[in-house]
């Protein structure tokens, strides 16, 4: 056990926001944290860092846990540069190595001790190779490329980092540092697609246990081994992905809704019986049955999900067939050209994703397809009939100024009710005195819901929008989704989030950032798979050019061997090799079971009060739990291998 929270309870204002919580972490758990905003996500974070005290309920630490939290707001040494602020990480190892250069010094001026100088020295040398001290250097440069941070951006100082630069570069310093359990908080808030897929192959390879929260789902699907959920103050653990999550939900709410209906018709029953015979003959057995219903555990009712939003979409015109064509477009400015050789054909009802780094130009594009920006070349040309309308990251379209009610007034006909507006704005969770807000006071999340609500209600038939789901929790993003899906018109959507591009589109551009636009029919994952093969392809034709190369120097060679001998050895070479992978794939399944049966074991022991209290026993069993998930890893690596090499 890393840390554990027993029946805890705690409120903010009289709001409470954990009511008997109950969770636990243990050592090399790959974990993701997901509820609605404010379901107290990062109150969790906040109680396991001592930074908060429960109001009731305890939170249990292992004894010397060291824990990271990625924080929003991250403070870097003055004056210090970009890698000097990722190499702190390793505080300790470049103190040895401090102090190694001084022995290094001394001794080549010693007169005397040198003994004990040497002796010191060597001490030094085996505890900075037994802590990676060869290596530290090496990794950071790898963490820092992976996050985004190029070779010429090394020396730069940090107080002139972007706020976005400045979290990413406390990621890479929270990664390097590797303490037992890592609190991620939203982790891919400040990287463009390619850091976060290589933060992805990262954290899959992490030996160490770590908690996520995110509203990104495909990082969680490809991250997490075990989501625990908070609804309604209460934690409940799911095994598996995201996705596995959300099948397992259903299966549990559908058992649950079944007991509490065949619950109630007992109960129904029982206080029948006990109506008719509490004062006739079979009394004895009508007060018997009555205690039996007062001791009885009742079966809560499934709660109903509290609304995410009515994103459904207003009747719109119909466009003509084909919406928007773009060819050998390109966008940028006089002074540089961020994309080339464009070319598109958008047809009504299809859906358009845009990614790429950031910087790369999709914004720029956006601006160019509604007419802000002017092309540099190539053509850009809408169909006939089309209503456009622009959501913007940045929510510049909302005037701070004005109450909800009146900004939706806006884009809504003269002859539009307060209550029709007021109807409308309860879709998107304003209900109440909340419609006379200002727009000043909203939070990120509702200005958000407002932007929608406006666009959705203006009618138009082709929706333009900038990163919907950034200010938007899980359950908002699914109900956008699903309204999206029912859309009749057509959409163009920047986002990096690769669960919602799925969901709705239908064609993919990207850009590299260099220059290069590519066009892919198909969703984000179909894209990505498809890049993938391309790229195996390629090196393998790499891999074959070489392998032609050596063959010519050995053709001589080659020419002597007689062609049926060498078919008939490589048949029985291939005969005895699958021979050889079956066998070897049923032993390293056994394996895996006896590792997983292992890891079992010893997570049940490590949950034990008396072990946590006893820091020997209790170091010693988690030094058990990393190697056996260290080698479980490896096996199911080594079984994948197998298994492909088998087919």
């Amino acid at each position: 056990m890393l840390f554990r929270l027993s029946d805890v309870h705690k409120s903010y204002a009289g709001q409470e926001v954990l009511r008997g919580a109950s969770l636990q972490i243990n050592p090399g758990e790959h974990v993701g944290l997901v509820g609605r905003n404010g379901a107290g996500k990062t109150t969790v974070f906040r109680l396991v860092g001592g930074e908060e005290m429960p109001d009731r309920g305890d939170v249990v630490r292992a004894r010397g846990l060291r824990s990271g939290f990625l924080e929003q707001h991250v403070h870097f040494e003055a004056d210090s540069t970009v890698h000097e602020a990722a190499l702190a990480a390793f505080g300790h190892l470049q103190q040895i190595e401090h102090e190694m250069h001084e022995l290094e010094h001394r001794m080549a001026e010693a007169t005397y001790e040198l003994e004990k100088i040497l002796e010191r020295y060597s001490e030094l040398q085996h505890e900075f190779e037994r802590e990676g001290g060869f290596e530290y250097a090496a990794r950071a440069e790898a963490i820092l490329q992976g996050l985004g941070f190029d070779r010429e951006m090394w020396q730069m100082e940090t107080s002139k980092l972007s706020g976005g630069q400045q979290n990413r570069l406390g990621l890479a310093r929270l990664l390097l540092a590797e303490p037992d359990v890592l609190l991620l908080d939203e982790p891919t808030n400040h990287l463009d697609v390619a850091s976060v897929e290589w933060l992805e192959e990262f954290l899959q390879t992490y030996l160490s246990a770590y908690v996520i929260i995110s509203h990104d789902r495909y990082f969680l699907d490809r991250t997490s081994r075990r989501i625990i959920e908070l609804e309604n103050g209460k934690a409940s653990s799911y095994t598996g992905n995201y996705s596995d999550y959300l099948i397992e939900r259903e299966e549990r709410r559908e058992a649950q809704r079944r007991a509490f209906e065949n619950q109630q018709q007992l109960i129904a029953k029982t206080e029948e019986f006990i109506r008719r015979n509490i004062a006739g003959q079979k009394t004895k057995q009508a007060k018997s049955r009555r205690k039996m219903l007062e001791r009885l555990e009742r079966v809560e009712a499934v709660r109903v999900d509290q609304s995410s939003g009515d994103f459904r979409l207003q009747e719109i015109e119909r466009a003509g067939t084909q919406v928007l064509t773009v060819v050998d477009a390109e966008i940028g400015y006089t002074e540089k050209v961020l994309a080339r050789n464009i070319n598109l054909t958008l047809r009504r009802g299809e859906c358009l994703g845009v990614i790429g780094p950031n910087g790369s130009g999709k914004t720029t594009f956006v601006k160019t397809v509604l007419g802000k920006l002017a092309p540099l070349a190539g053509e850009i040309r809408w169909g006939t009939k089309v209503q456009v309308g622009y959501y913007a990251q940045q929510l510049d379209d909302l005037d701070d100024r004005n109450e909800i009610i009146m900004e939706l007034r806006r884009v809504a006909l003269p002859s539009t009710t307060a209550g029709e507006l007021r109807s409308f704005l309860a879709k998107f969770l304003f209900t109440g005195d909340d419609v006379y807000k200002h727009v000043r006071d909203l939070s990120g999340g509702e200005k958000g819901r407002l932007a929608l609500a406006k666009l959705i209600y203006s009618r138009v038939n082709v929706l333009v929008l900038d990163e919907p789901t950034n200010h938007l929790d899980i359950p908002s993003r699914e109900a956008l989704e699903e309204a999206l899906d029912a859309y009749q018109g057509t959409i163009i959507t920047i986002s990096h989030d690769r669960y919602f591009l799925d969901r709705v589109a239908t064609q993919i551009l990207a850009l590299d950032g260099q220059g290069l636009a590519e066009h892919y029919d198909g969703d984000y994952t179909e894209y990505h798979d498809w890049k993938a093969l391309r790229r195996e392809k390629e090196s393998e034709d790499k891999g074959s050019e070489s392998e032609g190369e050596a063959l010519k120097l050995n053709v001589a060679e080659q020419q002597k061997r007689s062609a049926p001998k060498q078919q008939a050895k490589a048949s029985k070479n291939r005969s005895a090799s699958k021979k050889q992978e079956r066998r070897d794939a049923q032993t390293i399944e056994t394996e895996i079971a006896e590792t997983e049966a292992s890891l079992a074991m010893i997570s049940e022991q490590l949950s034990q009060p008396e072990i946590a209290r006893d820091p020997r026993r209790f170091q010693s069993l988690n030094d058990d739990y990393q190697k056996a998930d260290a080698r479980l890893k490896q096996l199911y690596d080594e079984w994948e291998r197998s298994a492909t090499a088998s087919n």
